[in-house]
C-alpha cells in the first residue's frame, strides 16, 4: 500500500474516532453504551466494540477489526454465524479481545465507507409510532431513505434491511429502534446525521419540576434513590409522558438497561411498597414513576441505566399524547433479555458502566 493511501486511511480512521466522541457526548443522539460507528478500509470493517461508550472513542481503543467478505457471505447465505460477529474479528489486530457491536451486520450491508447508527431521541419519538413510515416520509422528503419495521438487532434486522435497501439509500429509519446514516467520508456521515436529526426534531413538552422532598421521603426504607440526572424526573412529572412510559417498553435499549418496563406508583404507595408489589408479580423494575412528583431509580443503577432513564424522559416528551404507539411485544422483550449478545453487553454495563464515562 502506498504511503499516500495509508496516510489517507489513517486520517479517516482518526476522523471516525473524533466524530464518534462528539456524537457520543450528545445525550440526544447516544445514551450510555448505545450506538455504534464504523469505517471500511479495503476488506476490513472497523466498528465500535460492544458495551463500550462512543464518547470515549478519541481516548480509548474501542474499534474492532472485522473481516468483511466472509461476514457479507454469511449474511447473504443467512448463515447463523452472522449473528455472532466476533467469529469474524481479525484476532491479531484485536489484542484486547473486544467483541464487535451486535449491529455489525447492519454496518457491513451499507455500501458506503462510513456508517453511523445511533438511538437518536428525535428519531425514536417518530419510530415508535404506528404511522412512523408515513410521518418520517413527510419529514425526510427529498432524502434517499428507507424505513425498516422493528426487527431483533442482528441477522434478522440485517435481512430486513437487505430486503428494503435501495442502492442509493444512505438513511435508514429503524422502527422502534433508531437511525442509520452512511456516506463515503466520516465528515459527510456526521453531517447527514445532524441533518436527519434536525428534520425529525420535535419540541419537547415542558414538564413541571419534581418534588424532591417528597421523593426523598418515598425512598426511605427502600432500595431506591434519586436519579443522578435531573432531566429524568420529567417522565413522571409530565402526565402524558408518565402514561406513555408506564404502558410498556418502546425500544430495545430501554429493555436492556431498565428491564421489562418501569413501575408506576399508585396513590399513597412509597418505593418499598411498589417494589414489593412488583416482586410479587415477578418483576424487578429499575425505575419507579411517582406521577406528578418525579422518579426514583434502583440504588444499584449505574451510569448506563442512568443515561437510559433520562433517554426515556427525552423520548416520551417528544411523543404526541394522542399518537398511536407500537410497544414491544412480550416475545420481543424476551428475545432481547435472553439473547447472548445482549447478556454480554449487560454484563459489561454492570461491571464498568461508571468507569467508562
Amino acid at each position: 500500500m502506498g504511503q499516500a493511501v495509508q496516510g489517507a486511511q489513517d486520517a479517516e480512521f482518526q476522523a471516525l474516532r473524533d466524530s464518534s466522541a462528539r456524537i457520543g457526548a450528545d445525550p440526544l443522539l447516544v445514551q450510555g453504551a448505545g450506538g455504534n460507528t464504523s469505517i471500511k478500509q479495503g476488506d476490513v470493517l472497523w466498528i465500535k466494540a460492544s458495551g463500550t461508550w462512543l464518547k470515549n472513542a478519541a481516548r480509548d481503543d474501542i474499534m474492532v477489526p472485522v473481516a468483511l467478505p466472509p461476514l457479507l457471505a454469511a449474511v447473504a447465505s443467512e448463515n447463523a454465524k452472522a449473528d455472532t460477529p466476533q467469529l469474524f474479528t481479525i484476532a491479531e489486530r484485536n489484542p484486547g479481545g473486544l467483541r464487535p457491536s451486535i449491529e455489525t451486520t447492519v454496518h457491513a450491508l451499507m455500501p458506503q465507507r462510513a456508517v453511523i447508527h445511533v438511538h437518536c431521541v428525535e428519531t425514536i419519538a417518530t419510530a415508535v409510532r404506528t404511522d412512523a413510515e408515513r410521518l418520517a416520509g413527510e419529514q425526510l422528503r427529498g432524502l434517499n431513505w428507507a424505513y425498516v419495521p422493528y426487527s431483533k438487532p442482528g441477522l434478522v434486522l440485517a435481512r430486513n434491511i437487505a430486503a428494503r435497501l435501495k442502492p442509493e439509500a444512505d438513511v435508514l429509519v429503524l422502527g422502534n429502534h433508531g437511525v442509520v446514516v452512511a456516506a463515503d467520508t466520516v465528515a459527510e456521515a456526521e453531517s447527514l446525521l445532524r441533518k436527519v436529526s434536525g428534520l425529525l426534531a420535535r419540541p419537547p413538552r415542558p414538564a413541571p419540576p419534581p418534588d424532591l422532598e417528597a421523593l426523598r421521603r418515598l425512598a426511605q426504607g427502600s432500595d431506591f434513590r434519586l436519579p443522578a440526572l435531573a432531566e429524568t424526573h420529567a417522565v413522571a412529572t409530565d402526565p402524558v409522558s408518565c402514561r406513555i412510559a408506564g404502558a410498556g417498553s418502546l425500544y430495545p435499549d430501554n429493555v436492556i438497561f431498565l428491564g421489562e418496563g418501569v413501575a408506576v406508583a399508585k396513590p399513597q404507595e412509597d418505593a418499598a411498597q411498589v417494589a414489593s408489589r412488583e416482586k410479587a408479580e415477578g418483576r424487578n423494575p429499575a425505575l419507579i414513576l411517582f406521577p406528578g412528583k418525579g422518579v426514583l431509580i434502583r440504588s444499584d443503577a449505574n451510569a448506563g441505566a442512568e443515561a437510559m432513564a433520562r433517554c426515556l424522559a427525552d423520548v416520551t416528551a417528544r411523543i404526541d399524547g394522542d399518537a398511536d404507539l407500537r410497544y414491544l411485544t412480550t416475545g420481543e422483550i424476551a428475545e432481547l433479555l435472553n439473547w447472548d449478545a445482549e447478556k454480554y453487553r449487560q454484563a459489561l454495563n454492570r461491571q464498568g458502566g461508571a468507569a467508562r464515562q
